[in-house]
């Protein structure tokens, strides 16, 4: 059976194609014109040497070529590694190797860590700007298009995504054809009020993340809608496009409704257009919704979804009663469960592991089958985070039975961090915690042991994790101690840095 990913926007090409699907500034790209360049970029590729099945990486903000190159991958019949834009040098080679990527398209803006990432492996290092160069996504977009996309099947694999646990490297979670077109055609239109002539989308939240990749980039091609970018958010920046283009959906995490919330600018915006908000990837401060909603009068859907599984799993729906503070119901095709330690069910009301199944859950962990057995028991996806149902069958997140850390939507994992801490010589023990944080719901806080002839300053630390490290990652907040607190066998307390 034939499944690409690509067929999205195929489709609307064939259907719509004079019909704007995406803006940047004072540019705007039609359904056809994006669907020619994806043809182009997929032949080039072609002509480097990546075969259907094989990996290209994507270093690219929310600039035109991340789409163009996305769905040149797909219609290659290639798989896509999107990597944060943030990350550091010898992250973007972590990534690259565990990969396996023969390719690896990089923006200008961080070539430097693209091309210091990739020096030292097979990977091609292409400039996704335009110019005279042979090696740009411009310029492999005019070449010959591909007569069709690459026939995938519906489990082959579509994008890898990187999300971390608690012990170890990051994982590639392998997202198939099928879970992302489900996804993107069936879940994520539900969640929308309807729209003549299709939705008008902000892109401000990061294409290589799964929300904003599947949610706002396909979710809109899917539906013959279109999505404006904006690289980097600010609320100013944000408010123009919505007046200016009449944007009807912005989705964002947490920390952009507090700034949109609060912004001060020299007049006020018209943002009648907006018909629906959308918020995931960390707790929505009840306090911070209702009074968004009250000053713009627009409803914010708050859902639940991980990198795992595509990524929506959950979502507050308008035909059932929406519950603050809650992450929802399951969305259609997907059931979710709270378990125990045993795996056994949990009544309504008691607290256990939310784990999840249906079309969304990925293939695997890439390169890793006891990672993938340990997070797909019995059947489900086992999410890690601790929360109920409650007898209307809503769900809600209380804890997180690992210790990642959300700082401003973005995942933070601990020993990442601490792993570089231990790298510098004067640094005896380390823990890293989160603390709470008003805008960024958390903030990354490192309490560390150092050596008794060390000379090193937090600042000096602040600074060394800096240069190892992806910006979201690094802890603003370091506090030096004499020792860490531990229990009977020598294990670090970080319930106690946390009670402190």
């Amino acid at each position: 059976m034939y499944l690409n990913l690509g067929s999205i926007l195929l489709a609307n090409a064939n259907d719509k194609p004079e019909a704007t699907v995406l803006r940047a500034s004072d540019l705007a790209l039609s359904y056809g014109e994006l669907d020619r360049a994806a043809r182009g970029v997929a032949t080039s590729l072609r002509e480097r040497g990546v075969a259907p099945g094989d990996r290209v990486a994507l270093l690219v903000p929310n600039v035109p070529e991340f789409t163009i190159a996305y769905f040149g991958i797909l219609y290659a019949g290639a798989t896509v590694v999107p990597i944060n834009v943030l990350a550091a040098a010898p992250e973007v080679t972590y990534f690259l190797e565990d990969s396996g990527a023969r390719v690896l398209i990089v923006h200008p803006l961080f070539e430097a860590p693209g091309r210091e990432g990739a020096k030292s492996l097979a990977a091609t290092v292409l400039l996704a700007v335009d110019g005279e160069a042979e090696d740009t996504v411009g310029a492999m977009a005019l070449a010959d298009p591909v007569d069709e996309p690459h026939p995938t099947s519906p489990q082959d694999t579509a994008v890898i995504l990187y999300t971390s646990g608690t012990t170890g490297k990051p994982k590639g979670a392998e997202l198939t054809h099928s879970n992302l077109l489900m996804n993107c055609t069936v879940v994520a239109p539900s969640l929308m009020p309807p729209a003549e002539g299709g939705h008008r989308a902000l892109a401000t939240l990061p294409l290589f993340h799964s929300f904003g990749q599947t949610v706002i980039q396909n979710g809109m091609i899917a539906t013959g809608g279109s999505f404006t970018l904006l690289p980097r958010f600010t609320p100013e920046d944000a408010f123009e496009l919505i007046e200016r283009d009449r944007l009807t959906i912005f989705a964002g995490v947490p920390t952009m409704y507090f700034a949109l919330l609060h912004h001060r600018g020299d007049r006020a915006h018209d943002v009648s257009s907006l018909q629906g908000c959308m918020t995931g990837g960390a707790p929505m401060p009840v306090e911070v919704m209702n009074a968004f909603e009250e000053k713009f009068n627009v409803a914010i859907q708050e859902g639940f979804g991980l990198s795992e599984t595509s990524p929506i799993a959950s979502f507050n729906v308008t035909n059932k009663p929406r519950k603050t503070g809650s992450i929802g119901y399951p969305v259609w095709g997907v059931e979710m469960c709270i378990v125990d330690d045993e795996d056994e069910r949990l009544p309504d009301g008691e607290r256990g592991e939310i784990c999840i199944r249906g079309h969304n859950i990925m293939k695997g962990y890439l390169n890793r089958p006891e990672a993938t057995s340990e997070a797909l028991r019995n059947g489900w996806f086992h999410s890690g985070d601790i929360g109920y149902r409650d007898e209307d069958g809503c769900y809600f997140i209380v804890d997180r039975k690992k210790d990642m850390i959300l700082r401003g939507g973005f995942n933070v994992y601990p020993r990442e961090v601490e792993e570089v801490l231990y790298e510098h010589g004067e640094v005896v023990e380390a823990a890293v915690i989160g603390v709470p944080h008003e805008s960024h719901g958390e903030e990354v806080k490192a309490v560390v042991a150092l050596s008794p002839d060390a000379t090193v300053s937090a600042e000096d630390l602040r600074a060394f994790c800096k240069d190892r490290l992806a910006a979201y990652k690094y802890p603003r907040l370091i506090e030096i101690i004499a020792e860490l607190p531990k229990g009977p066998t020598g294990k670090i307390l970080k319930r106690a840095l946390r009670d402190d």
